[in-house]
């Protein structure tokens, strides 16, 4: 029965996101290979802000809904690799909106997900670090975790 409530809210929010989304944002349900639309897993696109290092780059991100879903946070993940102290090695982000056990509330939409992520990217919590080596680069010689974040970036100057 939850698996229907996921999917319901799930195509509200898609349909609310067509209407009025942030500018440079992209947010979608993957479509199968039969054609029909998957509304447990979106492909996603997060700008850097503008006057960060993360500036230029568009930055994809892949939600996973689960049949639980609002009342559980779904799994939000950039390619594996990528640098960022709340951001693991195997592309899960780590940020307390979207754990269930931290501040998860079912009210939370896609938007507040993917604009929550942006402010992450920017902010990171060096408190709450997933990935230890960049955390200590981002805490001990930020000029060097700045040179390593927009070199990366190079990697994300376009949306394909």
């Amino acid at each position: 029965m939850s698996c229907g409530v996921a999917r319901g809210r799930l195509a509200e929010e898609r349909k609310s996101w067509r209407k009025n989304h942030p500018y440079g944002f992209v947010a979608k349900p993957e479509t199968k290979p039969d054609g029909s639309v998957d509304f447990l897993s979106w492909q996603c696109i997060i700008p850097g802000k503008a006057g960060t290092c993360y500036e230029g780059g568009f930055y994809p991100v892949n939600l996973k809904f689960n049949d639980d879903y609002p009342h559980k946070p779904p799994i939000c993940k950039f390619p594996q690799g990528f640098l960022h102290p709340n951001v693991y090695p195997s592309g899960m982000v780590c940020l307390s909106i979207l754990s269930e056990s931290g501040d998860w509330k079912p009210s939370i939409t896609v938007r507040q997900i993917l604009i929550g992520i942006q402010d992450l990217l920017d902010k990171p919590n060096p408190v709450s670090a997933a990935n230890h080596e960049f955390n200590q680069l981002f805490v001990k010689d930020p000029a060097e975790y700045k040179r390593r974040v927009q070199e990366q970036a190079t990697q994300y100057l376009s949306v394909d």
